[in-house]
């Protein structure tokens, strides 16, 4: 019983992405969009460019509040969890060519809060 419980947990959880590509909220909580850690510089750039050409990316610029720590990865994660939250936080806005990863657990850090 304890096995069909789990995989019946773990069909709720993936429930939103099987219908409809929508994964708005699980189990009442918010996601945020982030970029796989194995992700390269170019790639990242280049999430970053695409991301803040649609989207207001000001807080990663030098001295806003997620500016720190001043990385590609850092500033690729913000501004592609902008560009996912301003475009229905559907799971083809985080894509980024395979480069990002839907989380459930909120990435903000000290006065960077991620939207």
């Amino acid at each position: 019983m304890a096995e069909v419980a789990a995989h019946l947990s773990f069909f709720l959880i993936l429930l939103p992405l099987l219908s409809g590509g929508t994964l708005m909220m699980v189990n009442g909580q918010k996601t945020w969009c982030t970029v796989k850690p194995s992700t390269d510089q170019a790639v990242l750039l280049s999430n970053i460019n695409y991301a803040c050409s649609q989207v207001d990316c000001q807080v990663i610029q030098k001295g806003c509040p997620c500016f720190y720590p001043d990385s590609l990865i850092n500033h690729a994660s913000i501004a592609m969890d902008l560009y996912y939250q301003a475009n229905g936080r559907n799971v083809w806005n985080c894509n980024f060519g395979g480069s990002g990863l839907v989380s459930l657990t909120d990435p903000s850090y000290g006065n960077c809060i991620y939207a």
